[in-house]
Order: C-alpha cells, then sequence, then structure tokens
C-alpha cells in the first residue's frame, strides 16, 4: 500500500498511529449522539445531586459500602503482591467483555478486571440502596449503568489486552483498518452495526414479489402476488411502525413474515410510512388514521371487494391500529374488521419499562423546543436512544470491533434494518409522548377525540390475537398484556420467547425457540404465565391456525394486482421504504 493509496502510512511510527488512533476515536465518541449524550451527562448528573442530598443525612449506609470497597481494593493489591487470595468480582453472566484469557492469567489485566468489577458493584450498590421514589431510582440505575458500561476498560485500546495482541501480530494493520472504519463512521455520524455494502432493498432485502397500488403524502400501500391458487376472501392488511420501516416483515426469503402470509393462502398488503421531512411536520395523529390506516382499508376493500379484513399491526402500528378502530367503532363501521393482530403494542402505557427514563415533563419540553426548529425528530436520534438501552451490545460492542480490533461487521439483515430508522413528524411526535407514555390517555374513556370523534378502547369487540415477547425492553410483555383487560372482543394472548425483534421475526421454518399459550385471563400477567403451556418452536404456525378460525371462504387468488381505480404505481417495495436519512 502506497502513500497515493492511503493516508494512513504517514503514521510510521506506532506511537504516532496509536496516539492518532486514540485522538480520532475520542473525538468521534464525543460528538456521537451529542444531543442525547449532553442529556444523558445532564440526567446523570441529576439523579446523583439528589442521591447525594439524601446521603448527606445519613452517610452511615454509604460510608459502610465505601469502606467495603476500599478494603477490598486493599486486597486485590494483597493478592498482586502474592500475600493472599482474595475472593474474585466475576462478571455477570453471559458477559464476554473478559472472556479472552489475559484478563485471568495477566496480572496487570487481571488487576484492571478486577478494579474495574469493583468499581463497578460499588456504584450499583449505591444506586440499589438510595431511597428515592420510583421514578427517579430507575433513572439512577439507567444512568449509573451507563456509565458503568462505557468505562469499561475493554472499550480503550490501552487497557484491552486482546487490541494490543492484535496490533502486534498484524503490524499496527489492525489499527490503521481501525482507524479507516472510524473516519468512515465520523462521516456517516454513526456507528456501523452491519456491513452495509451487502444489502440493497429490492435485490436482497424486501423481495417478495409485489406492487405499490396506492400512495399519497404520508404512506405506500403494496400489494403482494399471491402464492396459492386460492386465497381467503378476507385480504390481509399490516400496519407496521412509523418509527421504522416496513421490510422488517420482509427480510429475506427464509425470515419474511411477509412471504410466509402470502405463501398461507392471503391476499396480503402493507403500509409503507414516508419518511417526513420537515415540510411534513404537522402531520398528527389523526392524519395517521385518517390518511393512513382507514383510507388503507378503503383501498384494500375497493380492490378486493372483500367484506371483512384481517388486520396486522406491530408496536406503534399497533397503537395507531387500536385507535383506528375505536374511532370505526364510534363510526359504526367496525364490523369491516374481521380480526386484529396486535405484536408488541401497549396500549396502557402505566409501565413502559426502561424507555421511560428518557420521558418526562423536563426532558419531553426540551425536545419540544428543539423541534420547533427542525420540524422532526430525526430518526437517528431515536435509534442511538435505543441502542442505549443495550449499550454493551449495541454501542461498545461495535466500538470494539470495528474501531480497536479494525474488523468489519458481519452482515446481518435486522442490523442493516435496524441501521436504516424513520423521522417523526414534531406534531404526531408530542402528541404520542404526551397522550400515551406521559398521561395515559389511551386506555380512559373518551379522555381523547381523533378524527372528531371521542373514542373508547373498551368498545372494541373485534376478535383480537396478541403476540407479546418475554425479554422485550421496549414494549414489556407485562405491560402490554393488559391490552387484553382492555379491549372487549374474543382475546388470544400468546408468548413469544426472546426480544422485540427476534420474538417477532422467529420464522416457522427453522423450528427455533418456543412460545406460551393458554393462560388464564382476566387475573393479570403472573397468573397467565402460570397457568400457560410452553410449547416448540415459532408461534407463527399458531397465527396462522388462528387466523383461520376467524372465518372467510376460499376465492380463487387475483390474476393482476392492483384494480382499474387503483393501477399499479411501481413495483415493490417502492420508493418511500428506500429514502434514507442519511
Amino acid at each position: 500500500m502506497t502513500d497515493q493509496q492511503s493516508p494512513y502510512t504517514k503514521y510510521a511510527n506506532p506511537q504516532e498511529l496509536f496516539q492518532a488512533f486514540s485522538k480520532a476515536g475520542n473525538e468521534f465518541l464525543e460528538s456521537f449522539a451529542t444531543a442525547q449524550g449532553q442529556e444523558m451527562l445532564k440526567e446523570f448528573n441529576k439523579a446523583w445531586g439528589t442521591w447525594s442530598e439524601q446521603s448527606a443525612h445519613d452517610p452511615k449506609a454509604w460510608m459502610d459500602m465505601v469502606n467495603h470497597y476500599q478494603q477490598e481494593q486493599i486486597n486485590l493489591w494483597m493478592k498482586m503482591l502474592g500475600v493472599s487470595k482474595p475472593e474474585e468480582a466475576d462478571a455477570k453472566s453471559g458477559d464476554r467483555r473478559f472472556a479472552a484469557k489475559e484478563w485471568q492469567e495477566n496480572p496487570v489485566f487481571d488487576y484492571l478486571k478486577q478494579s474495574y468489577l469493583m468499581a463497578s458493584k460499588l456504584l450499583g450498590d449505591m444506586a440499589e440502596q438510595a431511597h428515592l421514589d420510583d421514578e427517579n431510582k430507575k433513572k439512577l440505575r439507567f444512568y449509573t449503568q451507563y456509565f458503568i458500561d462505557a468505562m469499561s476498560p475493554t472499550n480503550f485500546a490501552a487497557t484491552n489486552p486482546e487490541v494490543l495482541k492484535q496490533a502486534v501480530d498484524t503490524r499496527g494493520q489492525s489499527l490503521i483498518d481501525g482507524l479507516k472504519n472510524l473516519l468512515q463512521d465520523m462521516e456517516k455520524g454513526r456507528i456501523s452495526m452491519t456491513d452495509e455494502a451487502a444489502f440493497q432493498l429490492g435485490k436482497n432485502l424486501a423481495v417478495t414479489p409485489g406492487a405499490v397500488v396506492y400512495e399519497n403524502d404520508l404512506m405506500q400501500i403494496i400489494q403482494y402476488k399471491p402464492t396459492t391458487e386460492t386465497v381467503s376472501d378476507r385480504p390481509v392488511l399490516i400496519v407496521p411502525p412509523c418509527i421504522n420501516k416496513f421490510y422488517i416483515l420482509d427480510l429475506q426469503e427464509q425470515n419474511s413474515f411477509v412471504k410466509y402470509c402470502v405463501d398461507q393462502g392471503n391476499t396480503v398488503f402493507i403500509i409503507s410510512w414516508a419518511n417526513p421531512d420537515a415540510k411534513q411536520s404537522e402531520y398528527a395523529w389523526d392524519d395517521y388514521i385518517s390518511m393512513g390506516v382507514l383510507k388503507a382499508f378503503d383501498v384494500v376493500k375497493d380492490i378486493t371487494g372483500a367484506k371483512k379484513i384481517n388486520a396486522v399491526s406491530w408496536c406503534v402500528g399497533g397503537t395507531i391500529l387500536a385507535t383506528a378502530l375505536a374511532v370505526l367503532h364510534s363510526q359504526r363501521k367496525q364490523a369491516i374488521i374481521g380480526s386484529a393482530t396486535f405484536f408488541t403494542t401497549m396500549l396502557d402505557f402505566s409501565d413502559p419499562g426502561e424507555i421511560g427514563v428518557f420521558i418526562d415533563e423536563a426532558q419531553v419540553a426540551q425536545r419540544e423546543t428543539m423541534l420547533k426548529h427542525t420540524g422532526v425528530l430525526s430518526g437517528r436520534d431515536l435509534a442511538t436512544a435505543f441502542s442505549m438501552l443495550r449499550a454493551n451490545d449495541l454501542i461498545w460492542s461495535y466500538v470494539v470491533n470495528n474501531y480497536l480490533k479494525g474488523q468489519t461487521p458481519a452482515p446481518f439483515d435486522i442490523l442493516y434494518w435496524n441501521s436504516d430508522p424513520t423521522n417523526l413528524p414534531a406534531r404526531m411526535y408530542s402528541f404520542y409522548l404526551r397522550n400515551m407514555y406521559m398521561e395515559n390517555n389511551l386506555i380512559k374513556p373518551n379522555k381523547l377525540t381523533l378524527c372528531d370523534t371521542p373514542i373508547d378502547l373498551s368498545k372494541i369487540k373485534t376478535p383480537t390475537y396478541f403476540l407479546s415477547t418475554i425479554d422485550d425492553h421496549i414494549a414489556p410483555w407485562k405491560t402490554t398484556f393488559t391490552g387484553t383487560e382492555v379491549l372487549s372482543g374474543q382475546i388470544e394472548f400468546v408468548l413469544g420467547a426472546s426480544g422485540h425483534i427476534a420474538g417477532v421475526i422467529n420464522p416457522a421454518a427453522k423450528n427455533k425457540r418456543n412460545y406460551w399459550v393458554g393462560g388464564e385471563l382476566g387475573k393479570g400477567p403472573d397468573r397467565w404465565l402460570e397457568t400457560a403451556t410452553s410449547q416448540p418452536g415459532s408461534w407463527w404456525t399458531h397465527w396462522s391456525e388462528w387466523l383461520k378460525k376467524q372465518g372467510g371462504d376460499a376465492i380463487p387468488a387475483p390474476a393482476a394486482l392492483g384494480a382499474s381505480d387503483y393501477p399499479v404505481v411501481e413495483p415493490a417495495p417502492g420508493r418511500y421504504v428506500v429514502k434514507r436519512i442519511d
């Protein structure tokens, strides 16, 4: 490699290369998610300030913890000197950061690890023993853990033995490659989680054959080509979240929920939400109902001639669907929906889980002030906030692999999708935060008026399938379970293994994981799980059988997509979904 080929060879001296690498890394991490980082620091200081004020009145508890920590440090030094062998601090189960043998066999790195784990335990114990109200206690726990994770010695080149060994073995090439990756991500303004060059929408993602048959400023509607000679006379309309792009449900052939639905003998439609810019800042929740879901119902009915439609939704798409069903009930049109399916959807927001640390009056007001200037909530900022909920897995592991070790992330379709976020209109986002997360108005009868209609979710009598996932940290399953006690129709509740994404995208063909069914409803989530039965494999097959039981006759599959009033606009996946924030 010549100087003309690469700018990195100017660092002929390994020490200069290491210094340049460290400088660039620090600059990037300081600039990474600047707004969130400043908010994080502010909330961290606020949480610990509250703790400090409280502890000043009763210092004995924290003095005892500090004394214990100091004694552990003394014992650790005694071990280094060979005087004693104290009990060692252990990383949590599943923590792979200290798996390399150097962390156990090299005295210096063993000391770094032990000292870090001791300090982490001290901070964690201090947070746990703080006598704060629930809201401030959650914030203290979260920000403390985020700080602990960020300060791990594995995240810094000079204190990670694997990084140092690789730099020596490759004669510095790993640092050169890492610097190259770092500079590329600095241009993107985000951390790469996968080999993005490996994927292209319409080529190897979102490839189920279909066409856009309708569009307005807020959405496109895609109809998929049938794969069976006959189909149910009840078409399926999928309402994905507008926070993300729809192709999480149509990744590749082997893990596409859309293709699975088509192959089960359904005429399938899906909404592809627009990725809004500042010109669309005034779109409201009402618009996502009227221009979005309700309009999609009309389009599907007109194209197919169906008397009833099966609606399927995910996350905030489910929240939008529920409000649309409530509006339909008030308009006496609810009968057009034969069934409703909600994947990991919150209707009751009384316990939003970990994401609640980002939502209080001060933080929301600050964002609203920012949104007056930007017009949209940046999808990149939202994605960063979600990554911070799982910082070790979604931030620091990539810092180590991409920058410190100079490795290129492996191709992974879900992580490509995760790196392709969407914006949200300011007006819609503000309504969502305040009325759902902050005030929990959605479950209060007639508290909200949408599309000029007071809504009451308890009036919805549509047969309903709820799918939640046991490790969901975005929509906690016990909170989503409450939806079964809000709606009035026939309810089927299923609990899948894994989390918010992997628990939903669990292809039937792979027969992985498990799910729980048949628990007792009406007595809370704990009682339901106690009485439920675990089934092996994917819940997809269970849902498909449930859908068939809701009714519908077999009719010949449509010979063409669209209709005379709805001609094909363009092939799937359409223009809207390929618009990126970058």
